[in-house]
């Protein structure tokens, strides 16, 4: 017991120097740069996505809405394109609120754009403040993106696809 008693006296005189240890400064780590993929698989893009979304998670309290085309070559790409516009058109007529994130991206981006300014169409104006709305593709087309999401009130995000 006597012991015991010792190693809780030491414990206890311990203590105090272990909780005033100064706080350091976060550790950031240089990421390393991921190639965009040159597959329509959606599973080949999930790296690329999460090197491009990392950034700009600051604020999002959900998982981001992910909406992704695969290669228009691709078996039944028609009725894939068809299912993602309506989940995006039925996602914005439930209303996305602040903190939540929507994600473009794929190989065929002038697609993704179509599916993008049809499906905002019925977006009334300024109801997705709070919201971020990231495109991955090209400048010309991240114009396009953006003249058809900003009415909404979004915090659109242009990430160029390199």
């Amino acid at each position: 017991m006597n012991m015991l008693s010792r190693l809780l006296v030491v414990a206890c005189l311990a203590l105090p120097f272990t909780a005033c240890k100064k706080e350091e400064a976060p550790k950031t780590e240089a990421v390393a740069a991921v190639p965009l993929p040159t597959s329509g698989e959606q599973k080949d893009w999930v790296p690329y996505l999460q090197y491009k979304l990392i950034p700009h998670m600051g604020g999002i309290t959900n998982s981001p809405f992910v909406y992704f085309l695969p290669k228009n070559d691709t078996e039944d790409f028609g009725g894939k394109y068809e299912r993602q516009l309506e989940k995006l058109e039925t996602d914005l007529g439930r209303g996305i609120t602040e903190g939540n994130m929507l994600v473009f991206a794929s190989p065929v981006p002038e697609k993704e754009v179509e599916m993008i300014e049809t499906a905002f169409k019925q977006v009334a104006p300024g109801t997705m403040n709070g919201v971020k709305v990231v495109f991955i593709g090209t400048p010309i087309l991240g114009e396009r993106v953006k003249a058809a999401v900003e009415p909404a009130g979004v915090n659109y995000i242009f990430e160029e696809a390199k």
